[in-house]
């Protein structure tokens, strides 16, 4: 410990994992560059994996380098795909017969953009994120969104499905999925993301691309039943302050909520983008608080318990809180603050050379809208302000767009954003002059410091501190 503040050293276990992410990534990215390199000229700036069965072989070889999983079984063609044969002249065959998918559509075979696993050591446990590097406009596919599991996925079978709502209220009761169905329903377009977000670049540049350091946010719309109205029908007491959303999965993930957010805009969501939720983001039903970190929207919610009190769960208490410089928490800090990434370029991509580019990338808020983004592409000296592509919504990821001429020489780019409250986007410095550096990997959640970009003279463009 030094002389002046509380110091905890990293424990084996943290480092194991930490190693474990660096390997799994070093090994997808070692295929990658193969790949480009046996397929010879490449007329693209930017070399992808070109096929599923590659993504996998990268993804899997990683993973049992890091001893985390067994070997798999590659896929043929990108999940989501029908391998089809490509006619040299497609004018001059037919197509493929209509309803050949089942009903259901399929992605184009030669897509192949895929979420990437945290390498933890279960499944069960675990994470995937967004390849926000691929990602166009706003909305993520269902897909493509990023997950957090404490117990696995759970399956549940929306006829048997019940949600109880009681404790201080002058009427209990219990809904069905139908009984929830037939309410007046709203539709809303919120990001989401993780308070964990980034926790690997607290202290140091760890991972390389920014699918690994920013992916755990994605923007969907949902669809569901206002809180509000649910509360009406049961007649919360005057008394109540809080509701313990409890989920039905195998962790019976739980956080005490503030009635004040549950009548402000929350929302028991049962729809996403277009169609019902994905089992993986809470079918049948799941809590979406806007603009909070994510684990506070329970997936698979089975109970809603209001009480004058937080119910102090482990979910609220040791973890998901933020660790401070005198070795102490800050517990319920629910909003995800402006932030913003470049994501291109970005980490492990390669400017062909010296000329015109775009930088483009993503900018969010859970106070609201995004009202400006400035990018810098000499660290900070200087800024520039980018051009906010349509739509801009409250809570939403906002694109933003400028254009640069690179010269050859090295540069560091980053961006900064502004909300609607005229919070504007701090360094990595700012946080941690604040609030300091201790635990496992500093103060792990809610990490909205400004994301730099390293531009080598060679065109490789690799993750960097810059202050």
């Amino acid at each position: 410990m030094k002389k002046g503040r509380a110091r905890f050293e990293l424990d084996e276990k943290t480092l194991r994992q930490i190693d474990d992410m660096v390997v799994a990534e070093q090994h997808f990215l070692a295929e990658r560059a193969r790949l480009a390199e046996r397929q010879g000229n490449d007329p693209e700036p930017i070399r992808r994996i070109s096929s599923r069965r590659h993504f996998m072989a990268a993804a899997a070889a990683g993973l049992v380098g890091a001893g985390v999983l067994p070997k798999i079984v590659h896929a043929a063609v990108p999940s989501g795909a029908v391998d089809r044969r490509v006619p040299a002249d497609p004018s001059k065959v037919p197509g493929t017969p209509t309803f050949d998918d089942g009903g259901y559509g399929s992605r184009s075979q030669f897509e192949t953009e895929a979420r990437w696993r945290f390498p933890t050591p279960t499944r069960e446990s675990s994470w995937t994120m967004t390849p926000l590097q691929d990602s166009m406009g706003i909305i993520t596919p269902s897909g493509l969104h990023y997950e957090r599991h404490h117990s696995g996925i759970a399956t549940i079978d929306p006829a048997k499905h019940v949600l109880y709502v009681h404790g201080m209220v002058e009427r209990p009761k219990k809904y069905s999925m139908a009984d929830i169905k037939r309410m007046p329903s709203i539709s809303r377009t919120h990001m989401m993301e993780c308070s964990g977000n980034g926790l690997t670049e607290w202290t140091k540049p760890t991972l390389k691309t920014v699918q690994a350091t920013h992916g755990l946010t994605s923007t969907s719309e949902w669809t569901g039943v206002p809180m509000a109205l649910i509360m009406k029908e049961v007649g919360v007491m005057p008394g109540a302050k809080w509701v313990l959303a409890e989920g039905d999965d195998g962790a019976v993930m739980t956080r005490s909520l503030p009635i004040e957010k549950m009548h402000e805009d929350a929302f028991l969501a049962y729809g996403q983008n277009g169609e019902a939720l994905r089992p993986e983001q809470g079918y049948p039903l799941r809590i979406n608080t806007p603009g909070w970190e994510g684990n506070t929207s329970i997936k698979w919610v089975r109970r809603l318990e209001f009480s004058d009190v937080p119910f102090e769960t482990r979910e609220e208490t040791s973890k998901y809180t933020d660790l401070m410089p005198n070795g102490k928490a800050r517990q319920f800090t629910f909003v995800m603050e402006a932030k913003s990434v470049i994501t291109f370029p970005s980490g492990e991509m390669k400017l062909p050379g010296p000329g015109f580019y775009e930088i483009t990338g993503l900018a969010w808020s859970g106070r609201g809208k995004i009202t400006r983004v400035e990018v810098s592409a000499n660290g900070g000296q200087t800024w520039s302000e980018a051009q906010l592509q349509g739509p801009v919504l409250p809570i939403c990821h906002t694109r933003f767009r400028l254009p640069w001429y690179w010269d050859g020489r090295p540069a560091i780019l980053q961006s900064r954003c502004v909300d609607e409250t005229g919070y504007v986007q701090p360094t990595i410095k700012q946080l941690t002059d604040v609030r300091g550096t201790n635990g496992p990997i500093a103060s792990i959640y809610h990490l909205n410091g400004i994301q730099s970009w390293a531009v080598a003279a060679n065109g490789s463009v690799s993750n960097v501190h810059h202050f």
